[in-house]
């Protein structure tokens, strides 16, 4: 099996690269454009494997992804290259349009192209993932849960990014014929996360002991997936996905935010005690511009139909992530230097 992974050097699309080449034996073709979140260090353990290869490039770049499609003639193509941060997006939209709208459209005009020169066994097999977000279906309420079918509703430029390119991919299915299937997941945590978001952010923050802000007060929920569970998954709706469907991907594991921090915090303080509960850090912060209450996925349709499950709670996940940056500075200390914790997404500090 031959896949090339865009955005393979970043924190779900790292995880989804180790999974292929180790456990799969695919060989993969990682495409990233090494932002300030890419990190090729998340790829050490697939390093020198003869599975494995990389590219330095920005999916924009229309004559970049030609010439690596037709060279490596893929059997899929998993596209999850996207800026992907929030904050980010509320102060620098222009990339989140950039990156997510305009390559997600030259990524599905070239693999349209390839898809043409193929026959047989070979046309009929090609797929193209699309890995999206629950972001797109903006806020839920106290009850209820993200289906498939749920009217997209985004409410940050982040995800109306991504919102236009789920309509992209569809649209491609359905006018052209590509076989297309599209992923949304829940908010995904465990290692190699860059240090910007929520649970990275905490840990790092409560080591070193720091404040660990909060927006609000905490009360916003989100359903958390581990890493590895949803690399398992999108393997799986590549494979067996049918071509034109959606296919939600969440752990069933919701917590409000406040809930998430403390929850580091005991874990943190049974592993590496310190003089005092490191609770004492939690520091609430004026809450993000159209900050979304509640997210929360329905993955029936995906363990029903192609059989997967979650093998992490968020207990036994959670667990996992803490000992891992404990035991992995290595990875996290050099980007420290990239991004020391500061508030990102205060409307007003708006980047030209």
């Amino acid at each position: 099996m031959r896949v090339i992974v865009t955005g393979g050097a970043g924190f779900i699309g790292s995880a989804l690269v180790r999974h292929l080449v180790l456990d799969k034996g695919a060989e993969v073709l990682n495409i990233d454009a090494l932002t300030y979140a890419g990190n090729l260090a998340s790829l050490r353990a697939v390093e020198g494997h003869g599975g494995y290869a990389f590219l330095h490039a920005n999916i924009c770049d229309r004559a970049a992804m030609e010439a690596a499609v037709a060279g490596f003639r893929p059997d899929r193509i998993m596209h999850l290259a996207a800026e992907s941060h929030v904050d980010r997006s509320i102060t620098g939209a222009a990339d989140f349009i950039e990156t997510n709208v305009v390559g997600t459209f030259t990524l599905l005009e070239v693999a349209r192209a390839y898809w043409a020169t193929l026959d047989g066994p070979a046309r009929d097999g090609f797929r193209f993932l699309h890995v999206s977000t629950d972001e797109v279906y903006g806020s839920l309420g106290g009850e209820g849960l993200f289906a498939e079918t749920t009217p997209y509703d985004p409410s940050s430029p982040y995800s109306a990014s991504k919102a236009s390119s789920d309509h992209l991919a569809k649209a491609w299915q359905r006018t052209y014929g590509l076989p297309v299937v599209v992923s949304n997941c829940s908010n995904n945590y465990g290692p190699y996360h860059f240090p910007e978001k929520l649970i990275p952010l905490t840990i790092l923050n409560a080591l070193a002991d720091k404040p660990l802000p909060v927006y609000g007060q905490g009360e916003n929920v989100r359903d958390w997936l581990y890493v590895e569970d949803h690399a398992r998954a999108l393997d799986l709706i590549a494979e067996r996905g049918r071509p034109g469907e959606t296919y939600n991907v969440g752990g069933r594991n919701e917590r409000r935010n406040i809930d998430v921090v403390r929850r580091i915090c005991a874990v943190l303080d049974e592993l590496v005690p310190a003089a005092t509960p490191r609770e004492r850090l939690i520091t609430f912060v004026t809450d993000r511009p159209g900050h979304d209450a509640r997210y929360a996925i329905d993955a029936t349709r995906l363990e029903t139909e192609l059989g997967w499950r979650a093998q992490e709670n968020f207990e036994s996940g959670i667990g996992k992530t803490v000992r891992w940056y404990l035991d992995n500075e290595w990875w996290w200390g050099p980007l420290q230097e990239r991004y020391a914790g500061e508030r990102l997404g205060l409307v007003g500090k708006v980047r030209p």
